[in-house]
C-alpha cells in the first residue's frame, strides 16, 4: 500500500476487469450476468460510460454540469442512454472506448491539485475519493462480468481503498431507501487479503462490524447476500447496516438472493 496511490490502484483495479474481457470471443460478450437484463457488454458499457463522467468532472467541470443539467428524472432512463452508444459498437470498439475511457480519466483524476474539489452525482468531492467510486464501481460490475464467466478473482491490499469508501459512505443504504440515519457510529475491524487488520471509526463505537475486506466490498457492491458472507455484526443498528449497506446512491436493486454463490 505504501508504493501504491488511489491512482495506482485505480489502474490496477481496471487491468484487473480488463483481463476478464481482453480475450473473449465476440460472442461471449452476450454472455447474460447476475444483473437481470444485463450481459458483459452492458457491464462494460456502463464502466466506460461511468469513467467517462469521471473525466469530465476531473478535466472539464463545466461540460460535467451541462451533462447533469441534461438528465431526465428517470434513474433507469439515465442509465440506458449513457449505455446507448457503447452498445451500439461491437465489442472490440466497445473494448477500446473503455480502455479510452480510463485511461484519460485516469491521467485527469491524478492531475487534479491537492484539495481541490470536482463537482458529482451528490456533491462535490475530491479526486482521490472519485478514485475510489471509481474503483466501486471496477469491484462491482467487474464481480458481475468474473460469475458470469465463472471466473476467479484475486483481490490485494488495494482493496483498503474500497473499504474506506464503504466506510465514507455508511449511510448511502439509509438514503437510498429514504430511511432516516441513526445518530450512531460504528467501528470496522476488517481483515486485509494480506491479513493485516484495518480499524476504522472509533474505538469506542458499541456497534461493530467485523471480517473480511473482500466480504465487506462485495456486501456495499450489493454482489453477496450478507448470510453468504463471513461479517458479524455486534450491536442492532450495525446488524441492521449489514442488510442495507451500499456504496453508491442509486437505487438499491434486488441485490443477491442468499445461496445463489458460493461466495
Amino acid at each position: 500500500m505504501a508504493e501504491q496511490d488511489i491512482f495506482a490502484a485505480l489502474k490496477a483495479e481496471g487491468d484487473s476487469v480488463d483481463h476478464l474481457v481482453a480475450q473473449l470471443e465476440e460472442e461471449s460478450w452476450g454472455t447474460p450476468t447476475p444483473a437481470e437484463g444485463w450481459t458483459v457488454a452492458h457491464q462494460i458499457a456502463h464502466l466506460a460510460a461511468t469513467f467517462r463522467m469521471a473525466g469530465l468532472a476531473a478535466a472539464a467541470p463545466d461540460e460535467f454540469r451541462r451533462l447533469m443539467s441534461q438528465l431526465s428524472d428517470s434513474f433507469e432512463s439515465n442509465v440506458q442512454a449513457a449505455l446507448a452508444p457503447y452498445l451500439a459498437q461491437p465489442p472490440n470498439r466497445l473494448l477500446a472506448a473503455w480502455r479510452d475511457e480510463r485511461a484519460s480519466t485516469e491521467k485527469a483524476l491524478a492531475a487534479v491539485p491537492e484539495g481541490a474539489l470536482l463537482p458529482w452525482l451528490v456533491r462535490p468531492i475530491p479526486a482521490p475519493v472519485l478514485a475510489a467510486a471509481g474503483m466501486m464501481e471496477l469491484f462491482g460490475h467487474g464481480q458481475d462480468i468474473a460469475d458470469a464467466l465463472g471466473a476467479q478473482r484475486q483481490h490485494t491490499d488495494r482493496l483498503r481503498y474500497l473499504v474506506e469508501f464503504a466506510v465514507r459512505t455508511w449511510d448511502f443504504g439509509y438514503l437510498a431507501r429514504g430511511l432516516t440515519v441513526p445518530d450512531t457510529q460504528f467501528q470496522f475491524r476488517i481483515t486485509a487479503p494480506s491479513g493485516a487488520l484495518w480499524e476504522l471509526g472509533p474505538a469506542a463505537a458499541e456497534q461493530t462490524i467485523t471480517g473480511p475486506a473482500t466480504d465487506l466490498c462485495l456486501l456495499v457492491t450489493r454482489r453477496r447476500h450478507r448470510d453468504d458472507l463471513a461479517l458479524t455484526a455486534v450491536g442492532s443498528e450495525a446488524d441492521r447496516w449489514l442488510d442495507l449497506a451500499q456504496a453508491y446512491r442509486g437505487p438499491a436493486g434486488p441485490g443477491r438472493r442468499p445461496g445463489q454463490f458460493v461466495r
